[in-house]
């Protein structure tokens, strides 16, 4: 007889009836191809829509639901792929991938842009001074650590001192380089006052992806030192890895309209699946 974890996920699939505009369904896989630049970009639209915002508490508990029933297949007829691939969406917008509970809306990947929109504004603002300086690059990096820290890895708990180390080492690098190098600018006799302050409108972007750069690396050095946990097909604990911490992580020094977001907790290359069957778990996974 067919074992029923791996012959549940097909009949639902089987159930769910077929979409002209949407692939077949995958639990817990991307809709769009990520071997491409065109499928990437839409899957990075898909990720940054602020539509989830607005969904209602019945909408996502039944998107919820509609999940568990392809998981257990246990559709009910005429549910389409569209259907679940909105589905997952909602739930990955909305809900931690690890605690299952809500990520507060102005941390969600799909509030980046709403809320994190006049950050930017403020940042790229004309003939700033010393105080708006410091304040927007404040305002900046205090979104960007919040982002980072409610969409972190939480398979392991974390201290809160491995957050605050991080929201002031990305602070205190943010603030020193855009004080410095409007300092610099201004210092630097040999440019004209056009020259000048065409230079100090670019302050803002390597003061920015430098403080990124810190951000990200101390708020998950302690995944990258300690590793996460790794899963099976079955949801499973199976050890903890170092190397799928590191595969698992945003590249450090992201954009700040792309902050890293936790996935679950072996990435999809590690993490075996019925269609594709089970692959070798990273090498240094420890019972």
């Amino acid at each position: 007889m067919a074992d029923t974890a791996t012959t549940a996920p097909v009949a639902a699939a089987s159930a769910a009836s077929a979409s002209s505009d949407a692939p077949p369904f995958q639990l817990g896989k991307p809709r769009f191809q990520q071997t491409s630049f065109y499928g990437r970009f839409r899957h990075f639209l898909d990720i940054i829509d602020p539509r989830t915002l607005f969904v209602t508490e019945r909408r996502l508990r039944e998107a919820v639901q509609l999940l568990e029933d392809y998981k257990h297949g246990t559709l009910r007829p005429g549910v389409t792929n569209e259907q679940l691939w909105s589905a997952q969406k909602i739930k990955q917008a909305i809900l931690h991938p690890d605690t299952n509970e809500k990520i507060f809306m102005p941390f969600r990947m799909s509030g980046y842009i709403p809320f994190g929109t006049p950050i930017v504004v403020g940042l790229l603002l004309p003939n700033q001074t010393l105080a708006s300086t410091i304040f927007w690059q404040w305002l900046n990096q205090s979104h960007n650590a919040c982002v980072n820290y409610a969409n972190r890895n939480a398979t392991k708990p974390s201290p809160a001192s491995k957050f605050i180390q991080g929201y002031l080492g990305a602070v205190i690098s943010a603030v020193s380089i855009a004080v410095g190098l409007n300092v610099l600018v201004q210092k630097a006799n040999k440019f004209t006052p056009a020259t000048r302050l065409l230079i100090q409108r670019f302050v803002p972007f390597p003061a920015v992806a430098s403080a990124n750069i810190c951000n990200v690396v101390l708020m998950r050095y302690g995944e990258l030192e300690e590793g996460i946990d790794v899963l099976d097909s079955d949801g499973n604990l199976v050890g903890s890895s170092k190397i799928a911490a590191r595969h698992d992580g945003s590249p450090a020094g992201a954009p700040p309209a792309a902050p890293p977001r936790a996935k679950p907790c072996v990435p999809g290359s590690l993490r075996p699946g019925p269609a594709a069957g089970h692959q070798p778990l990273p090498a240094d996974v420890r019972d």
